[in-house]
């Protein structure tokens, strides 16, 4: 099964792993990261290495993937190290997990494919947002209530 909606024309050697499949995701979101354990929870999982983006060295991205690139949108290396991102990643991780196995061809179909990244697209436009308000929310956790500058009725 070939995704190759948004693929590097260079290949970039596998990180050392038994995987023929290597995920890179934004770890700091909390929507990818969500997202991704749910996919690691999955069977056929293991067989997917699993690389947080926002969290690793350089050199575990691979001289074709910036970590600008890498945090931007979901990305998935092949066995034969080319790079797919965007909803062919998604792709790429569905054919591999039993559960999600049929939406794979559904979603290699052109028409399919087009519209999904469309709507991803937006999607990510979106995504700061996400970080944003969970940023502010793990700042808002972290300050003491003074009691004294509570209001009284």
């Amino acid at each position: 099964m070939q995704f190759s909606l948004t693929s590097s024309s260079q290949s970039e050697p596998m990180p050392d792993s038994a995987a023929d499949c290597v995920v890179y995701f934004d770890g700091a979101c909390p929507l990818c990261r969500r997202e991704i354990a749910h996919y690691r929870g999955q069977e056929g999982a293991a067989a997917i290495a699993w690389i947080d983006a926002a969290g690793c060295d350089s050199a575990s991205l691979g001289a074709d993937l910036s970590r600008d690139a890498a945090l931007a949108r979901l990305h998935a290396r092949r066995a034969d190290g080319t790079l797919v991102s965007g909803v062919a990643a998604f792709a790429m991780i569905w054919s591999r997990l039993p559960a999600y196995r049929w939406l794979a061809p559904l979603v290699a179909r052109r028409p399919v494919l087009a519209i999904l990244e469309f709507a991803y697209s937006a999607f990510l436009r979106l995504r700061p947002l996400w970080r944003r308000a969970a940023r502010q929310e793990a700042c808002d956790a972290t300050v003491p209530v003074n009691p004294a500058r509570r209001e009284t009725s």
